[in-house]
């Protein structure tokens, strides 16, 4: 499984999608329109995972801290390991720091493009 695919996971997020997968013998503006319905609240997510963690997580900012508290691999390789995955632009795999600021951005606008309600504010 992918390291995205685990963090889907881990917000619920591909449960919902899965069981909200459209039926192939739907016509597709039905399957559309049953996709746009399974969102979840990302942010009450973490919050709540946020709240009960021993360590003070600052998730809204660091790629870090969000797969800690997620429980996922938050080693430098697995970091690097996800920005390949989700097409990191190589100048910015070069310098980590650029990379984390590049991936936390690209992981919560994948979130909201797979159905987590994510609100501007972090996307920009």
């Amino acid at each position: 499984m992918s390291l995205f695919n685990s963090i889907l996971e881990k917000l619920g997020i591909r449960s919902a999608a899965a069981a909200k997968a459209p039926d192939t013998a739907q016509p597709a503006t039905a399957s559309a329109t049953a996709a746009g319905i399974a969102e979840v609240d990302v942010v009450s997510k973490l919050e709540g995972l946020a709240a009960s963690h021993a360590e003070k997580l600052n998730w809204k900012v660091s790629i870090v801290d969000l797969l800690k508290l997620l429980g996922l691999d938050s080693s430098l390789a697995a970091r690097k390991e996800l920005a390949a995955e989700l097409g990191c632009p190589a100048q910015a795999m070069g310098d980590s720091s650029q990379m984390n600021i590049w991936l936390h951005k690209t992981v919560l606008q994948k979130l909201a493009q797979n159905g987590g309600n994510i609100p501007q504010e972090l996307l920009d």
